[in-house]
Parts: C-alpha cells; structure tokens; sequence
C-alpha cells in the first residue's frame, strides 16, 4: 500500500483553501495533517465542520511554525500548500523548507529576488518545492500556444482581469506569461508614434522587452486572462477564463504528487507536467 503524502493548507479557510482541502481529504494518496488560518473566531474548530465536508479531526489554528514542526517529523515528505497572502508568502516558504516541508506555493506577488532567495535556500537544504502563478492547466496550454504564435508576432499585449479582493498587480500568471514570451529575447511593440499618456497609467505597465500588461479588477470576476497579438491586417487573441476554482484543483494535486522527490524549487505549473 502507498504511504499517504501529509498535506498542510495554509490560508486553510479562504476560497481557494477550501477547495483544496476537499480535493485532499478526496484523494486517495493524500492525508490533511493541519489546516491553518488567521481568524480568530475558527481557532480549534474542526475544518470539515467549518467548510462543510463534514468532521475530519484536523483543528484550524494559527501557529504555522509549529504545524510545520510537528509536520517536518512524518514519515514520508510532508507539503505545504500555500495560498495566503503576498505579503506572508516569503517567510511561509522559508519556514516550510526550514522544517524538511516541500512548499507548493499558489500565492503570487514574490519579486523575483525572493524567488531566487528561496531558490538558493531550498538548493542548500536539499528540498524541493514550487512556485505556481496558476493551478490551471488550461493556462498552461494557453502559455504554450502564446510562446509559439510570439515567433510570428512583433506585437503583444497581455490582459489580465481578476476579483477585486486580489491584493497584486500584474497578476502573477500574466507576469510569468511575459516571461515566457520575452525568453526569445527580442522586444515586442516598437512604437510606430510619441505616445502620450493623457492620463498616467492608461497604457498598462510596460516590461523591459516592452510587453504591455493592463489589470483589471471587478467584483464578478475570478480569474480570467487574455494575450493579444497584432499584426497588419490580422488580431490573434488567446483566452482562459476561470469559473469556478475547482478547475485548479487537478494542478494542485499534481503539484503536491511532483514535489515530494525534487531537490530544488521550481517556477511554473509546466515544470512538473
């Protein structure tokens, strides 16, 4: 019989948390061995009781130092999955590593110093882990289809549009897709005119290879992401759209199966596929 990979949330009771819970406590190679959240008003609370899959004797509770403590010393490589807030990520993930626990992160808003940061500290430690901008892996073939049509296309613009409770911008999947395409190390959207800014912003944010990313954010909205590609005569747009977070959840999952046997961090969904 396979062992069971013990499994911690972080951000145990927010949207995406919930969902991944149940689709832990659902798979058969997955044990919950904690479930923390900041709220004080669900501290010792059952977290089957409390998003509402029933009892499943895993407390909420605070202390994610000691979860992980406690975690680190199971017998077969724990994970934290992580979906907090930008602000906490950086020292979540350094704390997870620091206790032998693998890091699968989904919430976005690390600078690319700390990336690299937590790179250098997990290639020193021995300890895998990865860093997820999108659980989707509709984004990812949408990524890829974006990386092929670039070879064709001198002109790009990225749209990223998300739930006004999201606390960074660009969104981490449209930076990592800018990314992606500026890998071919030309620059895109060579001005044709002296472009004017009549009022400041109005043109998005604007990369090093000069990739134009604009966010929106509205209530109604979950995730959603377009990148166009322009040229004489022709549009080529590229689209996901998310309606419900349970399609992130076959990503997670895969995540959590992928990092346990990895030695370093790594940076995209497609990494692990």
């Amino acid at each position: 019989m396979t062992s069971l990979i013990p499994v911690v949330v972080n951000g145990a009771t927010g949207k995406m948390g919930r969902e991944i819970i149940k689709a832990v406590v659902a798979a058969e190679d997955m044990r919950l061995v904690g479930a923390i959240a900041r709220n004080r008003d669900l501290q010792g609370e059952d977290i089957g009781e409390v998003i509402g899959c029933g009892a499943l004797e895993v407390p909420i509770i605070a202390d994610l130092q000691a979860t992980l403590a406690m975690t680190g010393q199971e017998r077969e490589p724990a994970v934290m999955v992580d979906v907090t807030h930008p602000d906490a990520v950086y020292d979540n993930v350094r704390a997870a590593i620091a206790y032998g626990v693998r890091p699968v992160v989904g919430t976005t808003g690390l600078t690319l110093e700390q990336i690299q940061d937590l790179a250098e500290f997990a290639d020193k430690a021995s300890i895998g882990g990865a860093i997820i901008p999108n659980f989707s892996i509709g984004m990812v073939l949408l990524q890829q289809a974006a990386v092929r049509a670039s070879q064709y296309f001198d002109h790009v613009e990225i749209i990223e549009l998300h739930h006004n409770q999201k606390a960074d911008a660009p969104s981490g999947t449209a930076i990592q897709t800018a990314q992606l395409l500026e890998e071919f190390g030309k620059l895109y959207n060579l001005p044709s005119v002296t472009e004017t800014e009549k009022l400041p912003g109005a043109r998005g944010s604007q990369t090093q290879d000069g990739i134009r990313i604009h966010s929106i954010r509205l209530p109604g909205l979950i995730a959603h992401q377009e990148v166009l590609f322009g040229a004489p005569g022709q549009i080529y747009t590229l689209r996901h759209d998310t309606s419900d977070r349970i399609c992130y959840m076959p990503g997670v999952l895969l995540s959590i199966r992928k990092v346990a046997p990895l030695k370093s961090l790594v940076y995209g969904l497609e990494k692990l596929l």
